[in-house]
């Protein structure tokens, strides 16, 4: 159940900061659910990773659909050198799922630590 509570408030966190803040708020939403909640160091990091890849490629897949993936087609040319706008979307999924896992587990650690 703490899995399932953490993934979804990191969820709502993550997105709610990013409409406010810099990109890289996702970690804050990351630690912060990670120190509350107490979990195993794993499953912290694993429930960050879950769950900023599924909002950043949900997120993601969702503007490009919108517009065709006339972006991601021009984007995935410049950096991946080669015409594939779904790896671009995993790509960006996978960015955003190390940096909020890696958060979790700092939090995580840090709730360990004090106890």
């Amino acid at each position: 159940m703490k899995l399932f509570i953490s993934f979804i408030l990191t969820i709502l966190l993550s997105f709610t900061f990013c409409l406010f803040f810099p990109w890289w708020a996702i970690a804050i939403a990351a630690f912060v659910v990670a120190a509350l909640i107490p979990q195993k160091p794993v499953k912290a990091f694993l429930t960050g990773f879950m769950a900023l890849f599924v909002l950043w490629g949900g997120l993601s897949f969702w503007l490009s659909y919108n517009n065709e993936h006339m972006l991601a087609h021009k984007v995935s040319q410049l950096i991946l050198m080669i015409d594939n706008p779904i790896l671009l979307i995993v790509a960006t999924a996978l960015i955003g799922a190390l940096v909020a896992g890696f958060a979790a587990l700092t939090g995580s650690y840090l709730r360990k630590s004090k106890s």
